[in-house]
């Protein structure tokens, strides 16, 4: 970023000091210039580039056995990886703290880390996509793991989600099916974090409890902005259990500060390859620029008398709880504000497990909820070895005393000579369970009764209902944007059988969405529905729904576009303005580098900008929008110079904001070139225009400008407002709906 930008926003948050930073920091090794090599078992080393060998100091001979230090050396990189996980390989997180509002979880749970709002939790978290390998990018299409873990006084809670409320299989015992039709096929292990594929279209078509999961996926849901802009979802059903001994159901919902955003399909696939690190970076940058995320904590409720009063059975994974019938109550709020030290035992070895919970907090019958707490930590086994919540990132910051003893990497020394239990120092006793904080963990007391079989209910049977529910909640441009996605997957699909069956399937849920689907793969375009879509809408399953209360540009990455001849007033007054709003600039110019602006070449000494990247260094993608400056030579400069162009073109065809000023405006309009997109093209009106994203003025004060109080709304109209506030809107999807992006090439 450049000076400016860093002096104006290296406000950097305040870290909470917490019992688990103190606990990571006793195994955090620091080094300075001073700090010297040493091998792991302590010995100064005085040479690290040559292997001790025979040598008459002209001509190599053979290298030395006896060399323990060049041996650790390489010793310990052949030995430098663990086994990768199955699914959410690549992932990246932060380190963060927890509180509640006040007690009015109370009257469910007697958990205080849901209760006790004098307290401050921390908590770490691993975001990541699903299906691809480590080396896998950020920007696919996919769902994101949402895993949390609390360091609470009763122990680990470790709640692990989703960015998205269902999951494609109701039973556990589908598991190694799903996933093996998900990842790339055995046969040439392609493709690489893709669903676009024939295995995982035949598995979902002929598997219909998937078709929910299946369009959330295929939404914008698949492809966030960023994970800073993702809803979290406990997914599973749990319970909760308050002082009177009285039994909830639970879900548990995590809702972004700054709303929930995507990508749009052809902006991710660039992405994927320009800077195939995007999520992880962004999460870096908005902490380390004072911006970290924060998230609101909901809970939805069911009384146990009331779980069988839905059309749905609320322990099937595959359906959400609309918030029309069960509310979601907000308890309280998270933010992550320390970023990583060293990704390897931090982020690869953390750990999660479903079935770890405090006191007040259960398990629900969910059948998917049950076999996932037995496959997790047998997982955690496999990949870690036995002794993995010994790990620091994993280890409680509460004492800990059991008798489990020994095992690979055992790191814990047990000074007394009773490892069991009777003992005759009763040490290491049970502790009785109770509901108040200390006691041991409460099982709540289930009357279950049944016949041992291998069945499902009639509500799990019924798989299209929520899937109409969500097509039908969806805004145009999203539906439009779903459309899309499925007939971009499926026409990756070869084996006709496969994108034949998915589209008979689509019949279920829509006509409209199954006839546009089949055309545009191949598929037979039905002429009547399956099913009746039952029209009946839930407002809060659009992403549109989640838009903040009060408009915010807050860690937006705004490009300023700029060639030897802009002017300088301009873009220092708006980097300036942007920087007060917590939005970062960055200056895009022919040369990474000294860039002059009008005045420096009119012969005014010290009116250079420094240039971030070239044109061809970043590309718009990995912008949320653009603004170009006023200048003659700049902007013939610009209209020259076909990648410039290509930065404006391809934002409007993202549907990102755009501004300029002066003859910036004339370049804008070589590049579009649309008369539908109103543009300020008098240099000698202050009027500002706003049309389909794109804010122009002729002309621009810059001491008014500096003079004002920077807000915005949709009310305002001065220039820097304007743009701020179409910033703001994420996206101008009337470019889209209107056909223009379509008109556009990029």
């Amino acid at each position: 970023m450049a000076a400016f930008a860093q002096a104006a926003t290296k406000a950097v948050s305040k870290v909470t000091y917490d019992a688990k930073t103190s606990d990571l920091k006793n195994v955090t090794v620091d080094c300075s210039g001073d700090t010297g090599l040493t091998t792991d078992h302590g010995v100064k080393i005085p040479d690290t580039d040559n292997w001790l060998k025979i040598s008459d100091g002209e001509h190599s001979g053979p290298l030395l056995l006896e060399d323990q230090i060049s041996r650790e050396k390489l010793h310990r990189f052949d030995h430098e990886r663990i086994p990768e996980r199955v699914v959410h390989a690549r992932g990246f997180g932060a380190h963060g703290h927890f509180k509640v509002y006040d007690d009015s979880a109370s009257k469910f749970t007697f958990a205080p880390v849901l209760t006790d709002s004098t307290r401050n939790t921390p908590i770490f978290i691993r975001f990541s996509p699903a299906q691809g390998s480590r080396g896998s990018p950020d920007t696919v299409r996919d769902v994101r793991g949402f895993a949390m873990k609390f360091y609470t006084p009763e122990g680990i809670w470790d709640l692990v989600g989703n960015d998205i409320p269902v999951f494609f299989i109701q039973d556990a015992v589908k598991f190694p099916d799903f996933v093996h039709a998900l990842k790339p096929e055995p046969h040439n292990e392609v493709p690489q974090g893709q669903t676009a594929h024939n295995n995982f279209w035949d598995f979902v078509g002929l598997m219909p409890e998937s078709a929910h999961m299946v369009c959330w996926v295929m939404s914008d849901r698949g492809i966030p902005r960023s994970y800073r802009m993702m809803q979290g979802f406990g997914v599973n059903t749990f319970t909760l259990i308050n002082d009177q001994g009285e039994q909830f159901f639970v879900k548990f919902h995590m809702i972004p500060e700054l709303g929930v955003h995507s990508l749009v399909w052809d902006e991710a696939l660039k992405i994927n390859g320009e800077d195939p690190d995007f999520h992880r970076k962004d999460l870096n940058e908005a902490i380390e620029n004072g911006c970290p995320p924060k998230w609101t904590f909901g809970i939805q409720v069911i009384e146990e008398k009331d779980e069988h009063n839905f059309d749905f059975d609320i322990l099937d994974a595959t359906k959400v709880w609309p918030e029309e019938l069960v509310p979601v109550q907000i308890i309280g709020e998270f933010v992550l504000d320390r970023t990583v030290d060293e990704v390897f035992p931090e982020l690869e070895q953390v750990a999660f497990c479903t079935s770890h919970v405090v006191p007040g907090l259960g398990f629900s019958d969910d059948p998917l909820l049950q076999g996932r707490n037995f496959s997790y930590f047998d997982t955690q086994i496999n990949r870690l070895g036995i002794n993995w919540e010994q790990l620091p990132i994993n280890r409680p910051t509460c004492p800990i005393f059991n008798h489990n003893r020994d095992g690979a990497m055992d790191s814990r020394i047990n000074a007394n000579e009773l490892n069991y239990y009777p003992n005759r120092e009763n040490r290491g006793h049970p502790i009785a369970p109770n509901r108040t904080s200390g006691g041991g963990y409460v099982d709540f007391q289930e009357k279950v009764q049944g016949i041992k079989q291998r069945v499902r209910g009639a509500k799990f049977q019924e798989h299209f209902n929520q899937a109409q529910l969500f097509y039908n909640s969806l805004k145009p441009h999203e539906k439009g944007h779903l459309i899309r996605a499925f007939s971009f997957e499926l026409d990756h699909c070869d084996d006709e059988r496969v994108y034949k069956t998915y589209t008979e399937l689509l019949r279920n849920i829509d006509l409209d969405l199954a006839k546009t689907v089949a055309e545009n793969v191949g598929g037979i375009a039905p002429e009547s529905p399956a099913r009746p879509n039952h029209g009946k809408i839930a407002p809060s399953l659009s992403q549109d729904y989640f838009m903040p209360p009060a408009p915010t540009i807050a860690t937006r990455r705004v490009a300023i576009l700029i060639a030897d001849g802009f002017n300088y007033a301009e873009v220092q007054t708006m980097r300036g303005l942007l920087a007060m709003a917590k939005a970062t600039c960055w200056i895009i110019g022919p040369r990474r580098g000294e860039v002059k602006s009008e005045s420096q070449i009119s012969g005014v000494e010290g009116m250079t900008i420094n240039a971030d990247h070239h044109y061809e260094g970043q590309r718009s993608t990995l912008f949320d929008a653009i603004f170009v400056p006023s200048g003659p030579k700049h902007a013939e400069a610009l209209m020259k110079n076909g990648r410039a162009t290509h930065w404006i073109r391809e934002a409007f065809g993202h549907c990102k904001a755009i501004s300029a000023i002066g003859e910036g405006v004339a370049f804008l309009k070589h590049a579009i070139q649309l008369p539908e997109v109103d543009l300020e093209l008098n240099p000698d009106v202050g009027k500002v225009s706003t049309s389909y994203g794109v804010v122009t003025t002729g002309k621009y004060s810059v001491l008014s400008a500096a003079a004002e109080t920077f807000t915005f709304g949709p009310n305002d109209e001065g220039f820097e407002s304007s743009f701020a506030y179409e910033i703001s809107k994420h996206r101008c999807w009337d470019r889209e709906l209107d056909g223009l992006t379509e008109r556009v090439a990029f």
